[in-house]
């Protein structure tokens, strides 16, 4: 089942010409069942570029994640050619690691290269904040981003009554003032 950041990492694949597929259940067992779902895969016909992401809120010991991570990017190495049967792939899939938590100077986790969230989620309101919406509006089809390219834009401040929510209490039982 697709989280949040497999949702927007697949909507940003898709907003930069790549045919995308997640939540994939893979290597189909005799008995019932399946050896494994992989998260995020993405083909760019022009380039050929495959890629495979596993995307990842959790906080485990590096030694748990590496054990994952190796079985999720092999069963990948091993499946993902059938997922665009009839197509020429030529390459072995790209591997991509996408962290939300972790320190240290890891660049990798189970035979991928690691890409943490805030890079992901910086990179792309980067990008966005340079589109206007009036001019170069993010589909509609990919709502993560077109809400992510709204917010990257420079505020306007208008006088208006009111806002649209009013003054929010804080943990601390103070009230917010709103701009």
């Amino acid at each position: 089942m697709a989280n949040h950041l497999e949702d927007l990492t697949a909507e940003w694949l898709e907003y930069n010409g790549y045919f995308v597929r997640k939540s994939v259940l893979v290597g189909k067992r005799d008995k019932g069942g399946f050896e494994g779902e992989l998260d995020v895969v993405g083909l760019h016909p022009a380039s050929e570029h495959l890629i495979h992401i596993e995307c990842s809120l959790d906080a485990d010991p590096w030694e748990k994640r590496e054990q994952r991570f190796t079985g999720k990017f092999e069963r990948g190495r091993r499946h993902i050619g059938s997922l665009f049967a009839g197509l020429h792939i030529k390459s072995e899939p790209e591997q991509i690691a996408l962290l939300q938590f972790g320190g240290g100077t890891r660049t990798h986790v189970g035979g991928a290269r690691i890409v943490w969230v805030s890079d992901l989620v910086a990179d792309i309101v980067d990008l966005l904040g340079t589109r206007s919406p009036d001019k170069m509006a993010v589909p509609s089809t990919l709502p993560l981003l077109r809400s992510m390219q709204l917010a990257a834009q420079p505020r306007r401040r208008r006088k208006l009554e009111g806002s649209l929510i009013p003054a929010m209490p804080l943990e601390t039982g103070e009230i917010e003032a709103q701009p």
